[in-house]
């Protein structure tokens, strides 16, 4: 049975290589315009090309978001863009509105496309529909069941994606209002403000002024607030449908996110594709540890076994679970070329994400291998200067470590009331 495809999010340039180091056969990402993450750090023109070339070099894919729900100015320069990205070679753009889908077949006719869940497509008929439009993959809307996926599965012949990871929209398929109504950004033209994230209480016309908290709870009650969701358990449930690509969701996600979620999903699927589901379970544990790891909402299965209800939304706060900081990362090769040379074997460059000090246990998250720790015993400025404290934000730092750390490696720092 043919593995999935593991296709992560890259919001910006350091994602892409971090998605990819940690395992990712192929990323999605954003350019300047016509996607729905317009907070992302996304790509320019120059850089997109560098980030084609740089992932097909490494035999992956890369697909990119042009899937806003397109306003007549938008076909201005539309054209343009598909030129581009077909000259380009990438392998995809991910789009969703009827114009778009028909604008690119007209101009680039050699750029494969793939339909976005902002299509909702929540059926068989649906997607065959799409399909006979020339569409090579859709991109399935996260409202549906295990048994509706292997129905729709068993009745489609074509490229069929799924979420597995990340968080999940209150509203259908992601077509909200919300944010343009009370914020004028518009979600569905990539200016999502997450209003679904915020505090609610109850109003009375006839009393205005007069706040009713909803639950019994001053702070009011989050009803939109959706669990994230996690399919790592289900894995084995998913392997028979044969879908053809498992998709994470976060392009506004930190570094470490994308470096954490890939490396379990790609140590996940080949485990249970190679080994078996006997020691995909013995090594579960392990791998929902690391999840507890990354910031995040609390997991739930999303609709894989129905309707959800009320265990997949927290009533009581919109905060994330953050039991570790994500303070820092190995310099890449070429950036440690432009730093004095280490004469010590056991020193490393860093980058500082977030401040730490002497005498704190920092654990390292590595491409492959498992996770280690160590005590911070000695640090250097880039003048060369013994510091105890990395409290710049981006600061270069040399630090002595008990072995070698691998490059694109991740590190963090549990919280320090967590024991």
């Amino acid at each position: 049975m043919k593995k999935p495809e593991l296709l992560a999010p890259a919001g910006d340039w350091e994602k892409l290589t971090y998605a990819l180091a940690y395992g990712a056969d192929a990323i999605y990402m954003g350019g300047q315009a016509f996607g729905l993450r317009a907070y992302a750090g996304n790509f320019g023109s120059d850089e997109m090309e560098k980030a084609v070339r740089w992932t097909h070099e490494l035999g992956k894919k890369i697909y990119v978001t042009v899937n806003i729900f397109a306003h007549e100015t938008d076909f201005e320069e539309l054209p343009a863009y598909l030129k581009q990205l077909e000259a380009l070679g990438v392998d995809g753009a991910i789009v969703s509105d009827p114009g778009v889908i028909g604008i690119a077949q007209e101009v680039a006719p050699h750029l494969p496309l793939h339909l976005s869940t902002q299509a909702n497509n929540t059926n068989s008929y649906s997607v065959r529909f799409w399909l006979k439009q020339g569409i090579e993959r859709v991109v399935l809307a996260r409202e549906l069941t295990l048994e509706e996926l292997r129905e729709m599965r068993a009745k489609v012949v074509g490229g069929l994606e799924i979420f597995i990871h990340g968080a999940m929209c209150m509203s259908y398929s992601g077509r909200c209002l919300l944010s343009n109504y009370l914020t004028g950004r518009d979600a569905n033209r990539g200016e999502c403000t997450q209003p679904c994230r915020w505090g609610y209480a109850l109003v009375e016309e006839k009393r205005p002024g007069v706040v009713f908290p909803i639950e019994e709870d001053e702070r009011g009650t989050y009803v939109f607030n959706s669990h994230d969701l996690c399919l790592l358990p289900y894995l084995p449930l998913l392997k028979p449908i044969n879908i053809d690509s498992f998709k994470i969701e976060g392009r506004m996600k930190s570094v470490q996110y994308v470096a954490s979620t890939v490396k379990v999903y790609r140590e996940a699927i080949d485990t249970l594709w190679e080994e078996g589901e006997e020691v995909f379970q013995a090594k579960l544990p392990g791998w929902l540890e690391e999840m507890d790891k990354v910031s995040h909402r609390d997991y739930s299965a999303g609709f894989l076994f129905g309707k959800p209800g009320a265990k997949s939304h927290n009533l009581e706060t919109s905060h994330y679970v953050r039991d570790y900081d994500f303070v820092g990362v190995t310099l890449s090769n070429e950036e440690i070329e432009t730093l004095p040379i280490l004469s010590d074997e056991n020193s490393v460059w860093i980058e500082q994400r977030n401040h730490f000090k002497l005498g704190e246990i920092l654990e390292v998250l590595t491409p492959h291998g498992v996770s280690w720790s160590f005590e911070i015993k000695e640090m250097w400025d880039i003048e060369g200067t013994p510091i105890e404290v990395a409290r710049h934000a981006q600061q270069k730092i040399r630090m002595t470590v008990p072995k070698e750390i691998q490059q694109y490696s991740i590190l963090r720092r549990a919280k320090r009331e967590k024991k």
